[in-house]
């Protein structure tokens, strides 16, 4: 399987990747604790059909030293003991933020005020931040069909 445009090699596109980029690092660098971070990437990425983040976020949470376990839950967190309430109301804005288009009215506020029970502002800054990025990594990598599987944590810098 090849990706439909080699969007990471393209001189339009990879301006427009540095961009992103840049958003995300901006993000990466906040006070949103990491491992919440990458909880909330998997679980778009697992929505959106991103394989090939799927694969990125859960091989770079395995390389920060995420258990197996709880990536094997993160699509069941609902279900799961094993992950914090800050990380439950994370998971909860993460999922109605990237299905706006299967829900009228967005976000709930009940999902936004759990969220600012845990998260002070500048991490609701960042949380709201990652879940649009995430999702804009997700849509290029699913309309080009960015093969999954050939990722290794720290390749891209």
């Amino acid at each position: 399987m090849e990706s439909r445009l080699d969007f990471f090699n393209h001189p339009l596109a990879g301006k427009v990747l540095r961009h992103i980029n840049s958003a995300n690092k901006v993000v990466a660098d906040s006070t949103l604790p990491h491992a919440t971070q990458e909880l909330v990437k998997i679980r778009a990425s697992q929505i959106n059909g991103c394989g090939f983040c799927t694969d990125m976020h859960t091989k770079d949470a395995t390389a920060q030293g995420e258990t197996q376990q709880r990536l094997n839950l993160v699509a069941v967190w609902r279900e799961a003991k094993v992950f914090t309430e800050a990380e439950r109301a994370a998971l909860e804005l993460a999922e109605q933020g990237t299905r706006t288009a299967d829900a009228a009215g967005g976000v709930t506020d009940e999902a936004w005020e759990n969220a600012a029970k845990h998260f002070d502002e500048d991490q609701l800054a960042a949380l709201v931040a990652l879940i649009a990025i995430i999702n804009a990594y997700n849509r290029v990598n699913v309309i080009t069909q960015q093969p999954a599987g050939d990722y290794q944590p720290g390749m891209f810098g």
